[in-house]
């Protein structure tokens, strides 16, 4: 692939990953409407190991604390404030990955790989994430996540395999019907993302073994999606200090809405 094709699949990748826009459908959708080669399985893995680096980095605080807290509970113990976020988000994992291989087997996560789909579910999960945005309470703030929380959070996550619908846009709508304040929705949303990128980029890893040496466009690709995402990230962060999520819920449903019209016409 070009260079210029790298950095598109990169900065897309990398800016979609975590605003509730789904980076999966933008990707989906870049041969289709652009005419470029489909980037493959490697450039996939590359960019995800970009995004994975940058909200570790972001939420290094809460991620060194869930590492801490992951030696505990090898041991058994869920005794520390560490402790118990590993257990939850490790709870929180489970169901996507049972689903995902679901999808995976049978076929299905492939017969979902188009435009119809893509505008639809860019067009519906924008508007339940606007109803759960207006409506939802703001009673509860990140350190009160509960199992059954993490649970419900992690069922809800499981849709996020259909394209379109966005796993961060996803969780952040489950956590605001839970009544987890803006930025805290946002905060368990990302967290919940690194077993969930690791997971998906180690099955993806087992699609490209044995593929030719492209060390390069890796490091590209992964580098500047890490880039992207940081700032991507650290934006909406900041911007939930002030605005909801209404703007990435108009910006869901045009795109979802020509989409739409593309693929019914």
């Amino acid at each position: 692939m070009t260079t210029f094709n790298l950095l598109l699949i990169a900065l897309i990748q990398g800016i979609t990953e975590f605003l509730p826009i789904s980076s999966s459908g933008h990707l989906i959708l870049l041969p289709s409407l652009t005419g470029l080669d489909d980037q493959g399985q490697v450039i996939d893995v590359a960019a995800h190991i970009g995004t994975l680096v940058a909200v570790i980095v972001y939420f290094w605080a809460d991620v060194r604390l869930a590492l801490a807290g992951t030696l505990r509970l090898l041991r058994g113990k869920v005794d520390t404030q560490g402790a118990f976020l590993a257990l939850c988000l490790l709870i929180a994992t489970i169901p996507v990955i049972l689903f995902g291989l679901f999808l995976k087997l049978t076929g299905l996560a492939d017969a979902m790989r188009g435009i119809a789909v893509i505008g639809w579910t860019m067009l519906i999960f924008g508007i339940v994430l606007y109803w759960a945005d207006q409506k939802g309470p703001v009673t509860r703030s990140a350190e009160s996540w509960t199992l059954k929380h993490a649970v419900t959070m992690g069922l809800w996550q499981c849709l996020a395999l259909i394209p379109g619908t966005s796993r961060s846009g996803i969780t952040i709508t489950g956590a605001r019907f839970l009544g987890y304040e803006r930025r805290d929705a946002a905060r368990l949303s990302m967290l919940m993302s690194i077993p969930t990128i690791i997971a998906s980029a180690a099955l993806l890893s087992l699609d490209v073994i044995g593929t030719p040496n492209v060390l390069g466009d890796i490091a590209i690709v992964a580098v500047m999606s890490c880039v992207a995402a940081l700032l991507a990230l650290s934006l909406m962060m900041k911007l939930l200090q002030s605005i909801s999520y209404t703007p990435y819920v108009i910006y869901r449903v045009i795109f979802g809405s020509i989409l739409l019209v593309i693929a019914y016409t």
